[in-house]
């Protein structure tokens, strides 16, 4: 048996004991919190450094752009179109459609600015130079696929912030559109002048290697004017400045069968330029002449610690008549007339819609042929159409060449007298009921209705990859060669294929 001393020291080193796990419960408790601290402290000290790394101004907080080697591409689309977006630049550095393909090519998808010197919606400086800054991607602010968000900083000191999103509205041109949102600080030192500054449109250049240069150019629409300026104009212009007379609606770059367009949501007197380059379409091919253009921004000036925030619709699509048509319901008028009809507007017009429904009636038994057939069943409503003005001037001629005796018989007998034989010959053609200029009066007004069908046909992006009978593509020309001429001629440019 224990003795109470026993106890005693058998309790005390409990005790004892007890206080040390205690005591060192406390302190490992203090240790792991004092461990926590240090880590919560190295963690500021990291987010203070990276916050150093960036420019906060305004509410804006710009991430310190990727070298320029870097370069990051970002996609959304849908099942018509794919816009690449790159960090370069900050915009979109080329558009593929997905049911578009190369003349010739059944994989190769058409590529819109594929020769652009940046990207659409790049900004370019006074020298209408494109400014390729490197800019950061906010991924956090971006919806996948849907929307992109761009931060940079120019040397200039001006914070640039682009907001691309897609249209979301189901509206005409929808699937094409992309609405940007530009805003713009100065942490400079002075004012700054936006209208030194001007968005970049993109560069068109021709799909094919027969596709004639008076095709492909840069355009703009003022109040009611529409201007275009093809790729001719350029051989002794480096760079075509349209003047700020009026309101700019909207800007872009075309070629036969795809256009890009950029419209301000509000629109200002900004000027609009051009410039050309040459490129080779095809390896050993005769170098062709690509266009690019851009807007300016409106004239502000800037102060420091100001901002300015400008909205901008893109539309990056095929020139198909009826969809730009209705386009103008919705963006405002205009449009229809990117697809570069020229002055028997009047007459492509219709003729485009009949080709398209006449296409619709057939398409649903005879899908393989219905472009085909189309145009040979508009060609015949064309000369139904024409007919009594074809009749009248045959008519005519007929009637004339009955007459060719007896005009002999005058022009023989008043030889010596002009006037008198204009009389005579006048007195003739009443006598025969017939007008003098009723065999070419309805030749001429026919010219109007051939020259529309022609356009309408040359501008027709539906017919493309289209095949009927022999021909692969309704849309390509069935060229042997060219002829070069010193000038350029109306509908045909400066090359007569053969």
């Amino acid at each position: 048996m224990y003795d109470r001393k026993t106890w005693v020291v058998l309790f005390f080193c409990i005790a004892l004991l007890g206080v040390n796990f205690h005591f060192s419960a406390k302190n490992r408790e203090a240790l792991e919190k004092a461990a926590a601290k240090e880590a919560a402290e190295e963690e500021e000290s990291v987010e203070y450094l990276k916050e150093t790394a960036k420019t906060t101004t305004g509410g804006l907080t710009v991430d310190t752009p990727p070298p320029p080697t870097e370069e990051e591409t970002v996609k959304l689309g849908n099942d018509k179109i794919t816009f690449t977006f790159s960090n370069i630049g900050g915009g979109i550095k080329y558009a593929e459609f997905a049911k578009e393909f190369a003349v010739g090519s059944e994989s190769k998808k058409v590529r819109s600015n594929r020769n652009g010197p940046g990207p659409i919606g790049a900004l370019a400086n006074s020298s209408q130079e494109v400014i390729n800054t490197p800019y950061a991607y906010e991924k956090s602010k971006s919806v996948a696929g849907k929307t992109a968000v761009y931060y940079a900083v120019l040397d200039s000191g001006l914070v640039i912030k682009k907001t691309y999103s897609l249209e979301s509205r189901d509206l005409p041109g929808a699937p094409y559109l992309v609405n940007c949102k530009l805003t713009i600080e100065n942490r400079g030192s002075g004012s700054k002048n936006l209208g030194d500054l001007s968005l970049f449109l993109g560069a068109a250049s021709p799909l094919y290697q027969n596709e004639s240069p008076n095709q492909t150019g840069f355009f703009w629409r003022e109040d009611g004017d529409m201007h275009f300026k093809h790729g001719g104009k350029f051989k002794k212009k480096p760079v075509i400045l349209s003047p700020a007379d009026q309101k700019v609606r909207f800007a872009g770059v075309a070629n036969q069968y795809f256009t890009t367009v950029i419209q301000p949501i509000s629109p200002a007197m900004t000027p609009v330029w051009g410039k050309a380059s040459k490129f080779e379409l095809e390896e050993g091919e005769e170098l062709r002449r690509a266009v690019r253009a851009g807007i300016s921004l409106p004239s502000i000036q800037l102060q420091p610690g100001e901002s300015k925030s400008l909205k901008y619709r893109i539309f990056v699509g095929p020139k198909q008549n009826t969809m730009l048509r209705q386009m103008e319901n919705h963006y405002g008028e205009g449009w229809g007339d990117v697809m570069q009809y020229g002055m028997f507007w009047f007459i492509s017009r219709p003729l485009n819609w009949l080709l398209n429904l006449y296409h619709d009636l057939i398409d649903s038994f005879a899908h393989a042929w219905a472009w085909g057939l189309a145009i040979i069943i508009l060609t015949i409503t064309v000369r139904i159409f024409i007919w009594p003005l074809h009749a009248k001037s045959t008519r005519t001629m007929k009637r004339m060449s009955k007459l060719k005796p007896k005009m002999d018989e005058l022009r023989e007998k008043y030889k010596d007298d002009p006037n008198k034989l204009n009389m005579e010959t006048m007195g003739l053609y009443r006598k025969y009921g017939i007008n003098p200029l009723g065999g070419c009066l309805p030749m001429l007004l026919q010219i109007p209705i051939f020259f529309g069908f022609f356009r309408m046909l040359q501008y027709a992006v539906e017919l493309r990859g289209h095949g009927f009978l022999w021909v692969p593509d309704l849309s390509q020309p069935d060229t042997l060669t060219e002829i070069g001429l010193p000038f350029a001629l109306p509908f045909l440019g400066d090359a007569i294929p053969v």
